[in-house]
This record gives structure tokens, sequence and C-alpha cells, in this order.
């Protein structure tokens, strides 16, 4: 029997994806749960599995070429001798193209990953990331991988790392080799190739968007049917300047203290973290900071600092840090971007005065930096002095945030750094 292997969802928002690389060849033999193609999203690149077992006959859609979510990408075929029909098939199809019937499966294949569809996505538990090979291992020798470091490209978790944490890396060596190779390798080292978007384009050249750029098209043209306000609040930072300086060496970021404050503030204001649904204001159950990141290759990412306020100063960095890491090789999980309850946009570094964000879709507001500045101004005592000062300025959703709600939170956000940053350490 010959299955499709369909362009799978990846995400809620995705209506196409590009193929970065078939992990697989044609004629190579497919275990159920092995990875068989790795799909680039809207905002990542993620490892897609067979449902089933035989063998992948033909590749429909090349690596670097596009495809709809529920489109055919490739044929798998369950033994060997059907390899050929399945390649006839293929060509047969391409040269009498039938869109009209494809839609019916795709819904299926969505919702209930168990009839004709050959492949699902990937996931995996939090930021931890393991091959098929290596979770197997996991149940053969007991071994709880969740919690286990990666060695594998980006911190995946291969074969080697649970014979390591099963104490057997003497034994077994011929599994280990083969486990490692087809599957992290592949997956990884061809990455790049399918962006061509960073080279400079020639003067009157029009280039294509790539998947994450249609995404921020589409986001921002969403965002445009919100009604929305802005109001602007000048913070002095010579405290928090103070504070990072005495902090930073312990690998404490300005874009966690930030995150930090905004998070802790937004627990005094659940409105200002709240959402607008047509049932009504959502009130977020935990407060998600997400951070805007602008990608190598064009557009833009929200990596999300989760319940940020619950998180000390230190692990609220090192997180950071990790999340930046892996959104540039795009090896974020979804919730890792999309779950964000607010976002801080942070142009201060390059040393911008003043801007307005536009707000992302599903959240009650952002919150623009700019860069802190020595300033002249009065002291009470009447005489002048220098500060440093930032000027924040707040988008807000004015469906269900009021212009004194947005207020507030600034008056708070600006009291905290300015008079009690130490206890962004507490």
């Amino acid at each position: 029997m010959i299955h499709d292997i369909f362009m799978p969802a990846l995400s809620s928002t995705m209506t196409e994806g590009k193929i970065v690389s078939w992990v697989k060849s044609p004629g190579d033999k497919v275990a159920k749960g092995e990875t068989v193609v790795v799909v680039e999203s809207d905002k990542a690149d993620m490892d897609v599995e067979s449902f089933q077992e035989g063998y992948l006959a033909t590749i429909l859609v090349q690596a670097g070429e596009e495809a709809p979510v529920g489109s055919p990408i490739a044929l798998l075929a369950e033994t060997e001798a059907e390899i050929e029909t399945a390649k006839q098939q293929a060509n047969s199809s391409s040269a009498a193209p039938a869109p009209a019937p494809e839609p019916a499966p795709v819904a299926q294949t969505a919702s209930a990953p168990q009839p004709a569809v050959a492949v699902t996505t990937q996931t995996s538990n939090g930021r931890t990331i393991a091959s098929p090979r290596a979770r197997k291992l996991a149940k053969e020798f007991g071994v709880d991988w969740k919690n286990l470091p990666g060695s594998g490209p980006y911190g995946r978790i291969v074969a080697e790392d649970i014979e390591k944490a099963a104490g057997k890396t003497s034994q077994k060596p011929p599994v280990v080799a083969p486990a490692v190779a087809p599957t992290p390798t592949p997956a990884v080292a061809p990455a790049p190739k399918p962006a061509p978007i960073p080279t400079p384009a020639v003067a009157g050249e029009t280039v294509k968007f790539n998947t994450l750029q249609q995404a921020v098209v589409r986001n921002m043209v969403t965002s445009l049917q919100v009604p929305t306000f802005h109001v602007g609040y000048t913070i002095t930072t010579d405290a928090l300047d103070k504070l990072y300086q005495q902090i930073k060496s312990k690998g404490v970021t300005m874009t966690a203290l930030l995150a930090k404050a905004v998070a802790v503030t937004l627990a005094k204001h659940p409105i200002v973290n709240a959402s607008y649904t047509e049932q009504g204001i959502k009130y977020n159950s935990s407060i998600n900071v997400a951070v805007a990141v602008a990608m190598p290759d064009g557009g833009l990412i929200t990596p999300v600092l989760r319940e940020a306020e619950k998180l000390d100063i230190y692990s609220l960095s090192r997180t950071w840090q990790d999340l930046v890491a892996r959104s540039r090789t795009k090896q974020l999980q979804p919730e890792e971007y999309n779950s964000g309850t607010f976002t801080l946009s942070n142009l201060g570094m390059f040393g911008v005065d003043r801007f307005d964000a536009i707000l992302p879709p599903g959240q009650g507001s952002i919150l623009a930096i700019a860069a802190a500045r020595p300033t002249v101004v009065a002291t009470p005592e009447g005489m002048l002095g220098i500060k440093r000062q930032m000027v924040v300025n707040i988008t807000s959703d004015h469906r269900i945030i009021y212009g004194a709600d947005a207020a507030a939170f600034l008056q708070d956000l600006a009291n905290l750094i300015e008079t009690d940053p130490q206890s962004l350490t507490l």
C-alpha cells in the first residue's frame, strides 16, 4: 500500500511550509516514529516523524521548496516492491494535476493522525528535544531523558546521551553511530542553504518573503484592525544602571532586568496583562513576557519568558540567553514564541530616542523601550543635575484597556525602577 506524506500544520497560523532538508532519501527504510524531513514553519524548524513503517518511495517537494499545509510532499511505500509503483503514481499525478480532491484528507490529517497520513510533528516537553532513537533507548533503559543535557546540535538529546546516562556507553557500540548520524546531522547541516535572503539584492530586484517575514506581514495586517492608543513615560534609570553594573558579571542581562520589572508590575495591573475576546476580557492566568528579537535572515520572533514574575533574575537571564540562541537557529517550540501575554520591544541598544510599537495579535499591550541617555534635570532642591533617563511608550488595545490603566501601570513601573530595583534580585 502507498501512503501520501502531507505537509503538516506546525502552528495555528501556518498556511504553507518550506522543506529545510530531507533526512531520508528515496529508497531508504523508514521506521515508525523516525524523523523523515525537517520543515520550516512560520518561526521554527521542526522535525517531522513517520506514523508508519515503510520505504520513502519518492519526494514530491524538494529541499528549499514550499508547499501548502495538507498537500502531499512525498510518497511512502509499505514494501520495497511498491517503490516503483509509487514513482509511477507520482509521475502520473504530476502529468494530470487534480487539486480538487486534495483538501478532503487534509482536514482529517490535522485532527486525527491515524488513517492515510504518514507524518506528524515532533513534540517535546518544554524546551527539551530528543531524537526518536534516543527516546526509544530511554524507554528501554528506564532513563528520564526530559532533564538530560543534550550533546547533539542545538542541545538535542541523542542516543549517546541516553546510553551515557544509563551507564552503557561501552555496550552496543555499533548501534550508536547509525542512530546519531541519520537523525540530527542531515537535518541541521543543510539548514542554511534554503535561506539566501541575507545576500544583498540587486537594485531593482524583488526578493520573495521568507516564511518568517510572511508571518510578520499577516500579524501586522491583523493588528491594524485593533483600536489602539499610546502613552509615554520618562523613567530615570540611575538606580537600575547601578544594579546592572553590580550583577552583570553573574550573567544577568539588562533585558532580563526589564522583563522582570515589567512582570512584577503587571502582577499589580492584571488588566494590562489581559486580552480581548468576542466574549469579553480574558484575564490571563500567567504573566508571560515576550521580547522581540530580530532574526538574521529577516523578520522577527518573540521568545517568551513564561511566568517571569516568579523566576529569580539569574534563572530568568539564563532562560533568556537560551531562548535567544535557539530562536536564531529556529529551534524554538511553538509554545516558546506564541504564548506571550505582554510584549517588550527594546530598540534602546540602537540608541533610539523614542518609538511606538505595533500591538501583536491576541495581546492587550506592548511596551516600546528606548535608550537611556544622560539628561539635564531639575532636582527637588531647585538645582540642575544630570540623570540617565529613558522614554517608554505603551501601545494598548482600547477595547479593554483605558488611558488611566496604562498610565497607572507606567507610574508603578517607573517607581519600581527608580526607587526599588534591588527588589528584582529577591
